[in-house]
């Protein structure tokens, strides 16, 4: 439920400034550009730190788009003051992941179902237990629709949110992979957005575009990931 206790101190926006549906990529200049090229009517709500959003219509439906940064604390309140002051009832974070899996391609898109983590974020909530962070079935089921009505190859299942972009060099263990365990890819946010919006009853999705895979080695580059992986806006924009 959105309070009057706004601006929040990472958001300048007042309150009604920011539609109920928003998308949440990384960065935030991938943010302007989906701003500039899907939106209409356009208005800047929050330039704090730097962390662009903008709120405007998509086929005449309001919709949101603020980056979050990276890892899990970042989007962790990002996420939380967007739906606890603001209002936001469906967070769609889009972004790109890296393929742990030899049968997921650079340019798919991933739906996460699921979120397996190796931060603490879940954890500081204090439950008596492991939470398995899920995403809303309500926008996965759209977001599949709308994935096959243009044609899109995409997967559906568990992705990794992982503290760690450079990792140490993989070490010799008894135990099982990620990879073994099925999991398609590696991101750092989609678990602390899943926690915070269970926490609260809202709805989230995370929707990721493949940049590069830790098993053939194949990546595209920055400007490639910050401009082009339009498939993945796109569906995420039919939500709204």
């Amino acid at each position: 439920m959105a309070t009057s206790n706004t601006p929040t101190p990472h958001i300048e926006a007042r309150e009604g400034e920011i539609a109920r549906t928003i998308l949440l990529p990384g960065d935030p200049l991938r943010a302007r550009y989906i701003a500039d090229n899907f939106m209409e009517d356009v208005k800047q709500f929050n330039g704090t730190r730097n962390m662009l959003g903008y709120t405007g219509t998509f086929k005449g439906r309001p919709v949101s788009v603020m980056g979050t940064g990276m890892g899990c604390p970042s989007i962790g309140i990002y996420s939380y003051e967007l739906i606890h002051f603001y209002g936001c009832k469906n967070l769609i974070r889009v972004g790109t992941a890296g393929a742990l899996l030899e049968s997921v391609h650079v340019r798919d898109l991933v739906f996460a179902m699921g979120a397996c983590t190796t931060s603490n974020f879940v954890r500081l909530m204090g439950l008596p237990g492991d939470y398995a962070p899920v995403c809303s079935f309500e926008l996965l089921e759209k977001a599949v629709a709308a994935a096959r009505e243009k044609g899109l190859n995409f997967h559906v299942g568990n992705v990794l949110s992982s503290d760690m972009f450079y990792a140490p060099e993989k070490q010799v263990r008894g135990g099982m992979t990620w990879a073994d365990m099925g999991v398609l890819a590696v991101e750092m946010e989609a678990a602390a957005l899943y926690a915070n919006a269970a926490a609260a009853g809202a709805n989230a999705l995370t929707i990721l575009t493949i940049s590069d895979s830790m098993v053939t080695g194949e990546a595209t580059g920055a400007q490639e990931r910050q401009t082009s992986f339009t498939q993945m806006m796109e569906v995420a924009l039919s939500l709204a």
